[in-house]
C-alpha cells in the first residue's frame, strides 16, 4: 500500500512513470520556510515515497514533474529550484522536453499538461471573477464520454481543496448527460471507468445505459497511521 505522509502531496504536480515504476511527486511539510525541505520534488519507487532523487523548493510555486520515458522525467522549473541534494542515478532529468505552455505556475502547468498526454481533450474554458473552469474530455466506449470540470478559484467546498475536479458522463449521440458529484477523480481504465469518492477507489463497466456492474477496488477508509519504511 505504500507509505503515510505526515504532509501534503501535490497530487496534480505528480506523476507515474509509464511502466509504474517510478513515481515523481512535489511535497511540503510547511515547517519554515525558505528552508530546503519546506517543499520539495522527490522520486521514488511507486508507491513508496523514500527518495532515489531530491530537489529541494523552499516555497510552493512550480515543483513537481512529468515522466517522458520510462527512466527520464521532465522538471517543473522556476525560480528558487537548487540542484539535487542527492540523486541515485536510476533515472535522469529530460532537458530537451518543453510541455505545452497551459496551465499557470502552480498545479494546473503540471496537471493540464499531463491530461493532455493521457489523452485527454481541452474542449474550452469558463471564467468568472471568482474561477475559472477548463473542461476536459475522453471518448469512451458506446458512444459515452467522460468529462472532467477542473476548477480553480477562491469558491470554497468544504472538504476539498482551491483545485479540484467534477465529472458527468455525456452521450455524443443522444446528448444524455449523467452527473456524479461526489466523485474526486475519475480516469478511463481500457473499456471501465475508475473513479475515488467516498474515500474508496471503484470501477465500473460502460454500457449502452452507461455504467454497470460497478465494484469496489479498494476502501481506504479503515486506514490508520503505520511508520512503514520504504523497503530500499
Amino acid at each position: 500500500m505504500g507509505q503515510w505522509f505526515k504532509g501534503r502531496i501535490y497530487e496534480r504536480r505528480s506523476d507515474l512513470s509509464p511502466d509504474g515504476k517510478y513515481l515523481i511527486y512535489f511535497a511540503a511539510k510547511y515547517v519554515s520556510k525558505g528552508e530546503a525541505l519546506y517543499s520539495w520534488t522527490a522520486i521514488s519507487f511507486a508507491p513508496f515515497i523514500k527518495a532515489l532523487a531530491l530537489y529541494a523548493k523552499g516555497d510552493t510555486y512550480y515543483g513537481g514533474g512529468l515522466w517522458t520515458t520510462n527512466r527520464s522525467y521532465w522538471l517543473n522549473p522556476g525560480p528558487g529550484y537548487n540542484s539535487a541534494l542527492f540523486d541515485t542515478g536510476l533515472v535522469s532529468e529530460d532537458m530537451s522536453y518543453q510541455p505545452p505552455r497551459i496551465g499557470n505556475a502552480e498545479c494546473l502547468g503540471v496537471y493540464y499538461p499531463r491530461l493532455l498526454r493521457d489523452g485527454w481533450k481541452l474542449l474550452h474554458s469558463l471564467r468568472s471573477d471568482k474561477a475559472k473552469t477548463d473542461i476536459f474530455e475522453k471518448d469512451l466506449s458506446h458512444a459515452w464520454r467522460l468529462r472532467k470540470f477542473a476548477l480553480a478559484g477562491s469558491i470554497k467546498v468544504p472538504g476539498r481543496g482551491v483545485y479540484r475536479d467534477e465529472h458527468e458522463l455525456v452521450h455524443s449521440k443522444t446528448g444524455t448527460v449523467i452527473k456524479f458529484p461526489k466523485w474526486e477523480w475519475a480516469e478511463r481504465d481500457g473499456q471501465d471507468v475508475v473513479w475515488a469518492e467516498g474515500g474508496k477507489l471503484m470501477r465500473a463497466v460502460v454500457g449502452e445505459g452507461g455504467l454497470q456492474s460497478t465494484r469496489l477496488i479498494r476502501d481506504f477508509n479503515d486506514m490508520t497511521f503505520e511508520p512503514i519504511e520504504a523497503p530500499y
